[in-house]
């Protein structure tokens, strides 16, 4: 029975211990949604592309754009990306093209 109670706290003790250096562990940065542009020619790329991933996307349901502001735009496009299932890229796309 001792045998027992010192296998289980030795149980207890690694599961803590795997517990809080699973919560110290800090998440890897994430990418910015938005892309920073260095020239108008790759602005006009990021345009065309969003443009084209909104239609394909986002035309079946949806008119072309209204302009709000950018916080609210980007929550609209995380909501839809879950409902319309589409990519991290397409949702980077689309974003761009709604608040540019």
């Amino acid at each position: 029975m001792n045998f027992l109670r010192k296998i289980l706290a030795g149980f207890f003790f690694v599961v803590a211990a795997l517990a809080i250096a699973r919560c110290e562990a800090k998440p890897a940065p994430s990418a910015p949604a938005t892309p920073v542009v260095s020239s108008s020619e790759s602005d006009a790329q990021w345009m065309v592309e969003g443009e084209k991933r909104y239609r394909t996307n986002c035309g079946r349901c949806h008119q072309p754009p209204h302009k709000f502001p950018p916080r609210a735009m980007a929550m609209a496009v995380r909501h839809m990306r879950v409902r319309a299932m589409l990519t991290e890229d397409d949702m980077k796309y689309v974003l761009y093209y709604m608040i540019h």
